[in-house]
């Protein structure tokens, strides 16, 4: 009993710390995983990506890893910046002035996120502020040198564009964006601004007395032809009104008399819905009630049921609930014993191999150590033989590739030129003309060469002069010698080639031609 004690004990003990760990775990992620709220970004910095110094992150969040990885916030709360630019220099060299505000806050695109991040990063806003403010005076008086006091004065939607073109890029490269410019008033020392104010005013004062004599023409004649026209509506006024009278009497009593007939007709109409109606409603009021005492009836005898069955089942649950819980404290019996009496069993199997491992530990301990050595020295031996090989195989391999590319371009390289050569001569028997006639100079020479290399250290010829005129015998064998090379027509024949005719052609030997008659003494 005291065993099973013991095992409940290590049990719960195990459960509980497997739930404190459990807790703990989780309350350490839910501490390292940062939300972002929608005025801020998150910027993790750390070991964040390849190539990266930091992520951005504008609302959701993430998880930072602690050791390797760190946060923080930029906040994107809009800046309101005074300007009050004095003695601006512009396009005309007169010296203005521009007091304005700006507003900029810091962008949540993402490629200017991350140039926040790298630059305002844990900077307070006072300098923030002062860095934008640098930058948008110098921007503000760029840009005012190069337009007109006209053109800043009179076109404020020009003046202002200018102003976000030349100063959005700046303040992008630091992480911040334009989202508002006002340009308060606009002044200048030699009163310029002032002098134009002047004569616009004078222009429009005398177009507005210009204006004041047309409009009091336009208003003469337009009363003359509206009195002339009063005069005209007012008769056909009366007259329209004389006939709408006599009309309007006409239709009143046709209206009259219609709406007495209808009222009538109404009447008797409404008297027999209102009695089908009542009937109607009579009965299905006798109706309902009769249903309703019906469906009384029924819910009664089906709750009963319901309740009675209730309390069987609850009294089945209760009692396979008992049977269960018994046969799981006697399963837990047995099984504590069990695992007692192993538990003792393998304590003393343990001592024994502890005590047999103990007597041969030494011995082991050396066989293995130099079965070991003989392993290591194998396995290096066989890897070296393994690489020196793979490095021929290698070797061999790029040789046998580098060839075969060459083969291949020099195939090719044959093939392109065939093929143009063909596409120049027409047909492909024109092309192996012009290339049997190339190799012909070189088949000369080696015809040539086959003559001047023969070593003919004696010859006996046995010559018996000349017959009927023909040479001697000694004058054929030398020709023979020669003639005795194939002809170059003969070459070209071999190779299905007939040669051009400026190169010449066989003689046919005569059929009546007797062969000279040689002999030797």
């Amino acid at each position: 009993m005291t065993d099973l004690f013991a095992g409940s004990g290590l049990w719960a003990l195990a459960t509980l710390a497997f739930v404190l760990l459990f807790f703990t775990t989780a309350v350490f992620l839910a501490s390292r995983y940062k939300r972002c709220p929608s005025d801020r970004i998150l910027v993790v910095y750390g070991k964040v990506g390849e190539g990266q110094s930091s992520r951005c992150i504008h609302g959701g969040g993430t998880m930072i890893w602690p050791l390797i990885q760190d946060y923080a916030f930029l906040d994107l709360t809009p800046m309101t910046i005074g300007i009050p630019l004095q003695g601006a220099l512009s396009l005309q060299n007169i010296r203005v002035n521009v007091p304005s505000t700006f507003t900029v806050g810091i962008s949540t695109n993402p490629a200017i996120m991350n140039n926040a991040a790298e630059r305002l990063l844990r900077l307070p806003p006072s300098e923030v502020e002062e860095m934008a403010k640098e930058i948008i005076f110098g921007q503000l008086r760029l840009t005012i040198a190069s337009l007109t006091i006209e053109q800043i004065n009179q076109d404020r939607e020009s003046f202002l564009t200018a102003i976000r073109a030349n100063l959005e890029p700046e303040l992008n490269k630091i992480g911040l964006y334009l989202i508002n410019v006002n340009i308060t008033d606009i002044t200048d020392e030699s009163d310029y601004i002032d002098s134009i104010g002047k004569k616009a005013a004078a222009e429009a004062l005398n177009r507005a007395k210009v204006d004041v004599s047309e409009q009091d023409k336009f208003g003469e004649i337009g009363n003359a032809e509206n009195i002339r026209e009063k005069t005209i509506r007012v008769a056909e006024n009366l007259a329209q009104s004389e006939k709408g009278k006599k009309a309007a009497e006409a239709d009143q009593r046709v209206f009259v008399q219609q709406q007495e007939a209808t009222a009538a007709i109404g009447e008797a109409v409404a008297n027999r819905d209102k009695s089908v109606r009542v009937a109607e409603s009579l009965a299905e009021a006798e109706k309902g009630k009769k249903a309703a005492e019906a469906d009384q009836r029924v819910f009664v005898q089906q709750q009963e049921a319901e309740a009675i069955k209730g309390e069987n089942t609850a009294k089945a649950d209760i009692a396979q609930a008992n049977a269960t819980l018994a046969q799981r404290e006697a399963e837990a019996l047995r099984r504590g014993e069990v695992a007692r009496l192993t538990a003792q069993v393998e304590i003393q199997k343990a001592q024994g191999l502890a005590e047999t491992e103990r007597l041969s530990a030494d011995e082991v301990v050396k066989q293995e150590i130099e079965r070991r050595k003989i392993e290591i020295a194998a396995e290096a031996e066989a890897e070296r033989i393994r690489r020196q090989a793979k490095g021929e195989a290698d070797a061999i391999l790029l040789r046998y590739e580098a060839e075969a590319r060459g083969i291949r371009q020099v195939l090719e390289s044959k093939a392109a030129g065939y093929q143009s050569l063909v596409q120049s001569a027409g047909t492909a028997h024109a092309a192996a003309t012009l290339l049997m006639i190339e190799k012909l100079e070189e088949v000369v020479a080696k015809q040539v060469e086959a003559i001047r290399n023969l070593k003919i250290d004696k010859i006996t010829v046995w010559d018996s002069g000349g017959v009927n005129g023909h040479a001697s015998s000694t004058a054929n064998f030398l020709s023979s010698l020669v003639t005795s090379l194939p002809p170059l027509q003969e070459i070209a024949k071999m190779a299905g080639i007939e040669l051009p005719a400026y190169l010449g052609r066989l003689a046919e030997a005569p059929r009546d031609e007797v062969p000279p008659r040689t002999g030797g003494a």
